[in-house]
């Protein structure tokens, strides 16, 4: 149900649009203070491994997975020598696993190879690792580095940053293109753990629970509700 309450007028005027963000990013702030990652690890390897995983599966399942999976393959190399198909029987719960399994492996042997078993720290040499696209590439180094190398764009930043009007666009990229746009650099990391968690909470895809939301006094999205 939808309530005149809950009715927020659209900022006409840059300044009101560069003052509504800074409310909705102080928000996040008091809502959300100290967030990070969810996917378990314990180096930047294992966060890669986890975030390739983490693709249409949940960080439930994916942390389920890890603990046993690192106590097999303990280094790189492990994973390097593996077979597929032994792989993907390990994986086989976080869904997609031969590609899944396909992805891992070339991502072990390519830093073997090119990078000396070490992560690249370089968003351009990261994206040339098998499984490693821009929103597993920003995780993986913004995480694990605090390299502010772009936004991540999940499903939850995607629906929530246009409820928010944060972007018109609908492709992950231009959505992440606009929110480097609008955001200060500094805020590129933190802002994606933020909505990632607000977006598991009140603002799910479906009924979002905008009476419990900090944010609702912000928001003005076609489907809010009460």
């Amino acid at each position: 149900m939808t309530s005149t309450l809950t009715k927020v007028p659209k900022p006409k005027t840059a300044a009101e649009r560069k003052a509504r963000l800074e409310k909705i990013l102080e928000g996040l702030d008091r809502l959300y203070p100290n967030v990070t990652c969810a996917l378990h690890h314990s180096n930047p390897w294992e966060l890669l491994v986890a975030t390739i995983l983490s693709a249409q599966c949940t960080d439930v399942r994916v942390n389920q997975v890890t603990p046993g999976l690192f106590r097999k393959y303990p280094t790189i190399q492990d994973f390097a020598s593996v077979s597929q198909d032994e792989l993907a029987q390990d994986i086989r719960s976080t869904g997609f696993f031969n590609n899944k399994a396909k992805s891992v492996i070339g991502a072990a042997r390519k830093v073997l190879t090119d990078f000396g078993g070490d992560i690249p720290q370089d968003i351009d040499k990261l994206l040339t690792v098998p499984g490693a696209a821009r929103k597993t590439a920003n995780v993986v180094l913004g995480t694990a580095f605090g390299i502010a190398s772009g936004v991540v764009v999940d499903t939850h930043v995607q629906r929530i940053s246009q409820r928010l009007d944060l972007t018109k666009e609908t492709e992950p990229v231009k959505i992440e293109r606009d929110l480097m746009k609008i955001l200060p650099k500094e805020r590129w990391i933190s802002f994606s753990h933020q909505i990632i968690h607000h977006g598991r909470g009140p603002c799910v895809a479906r009924n979002p629970k905008c009476a419990n939301c900090g944010l609702r006094d912000l928001c003005y999205a076609s489907d809010k509700t009460v």
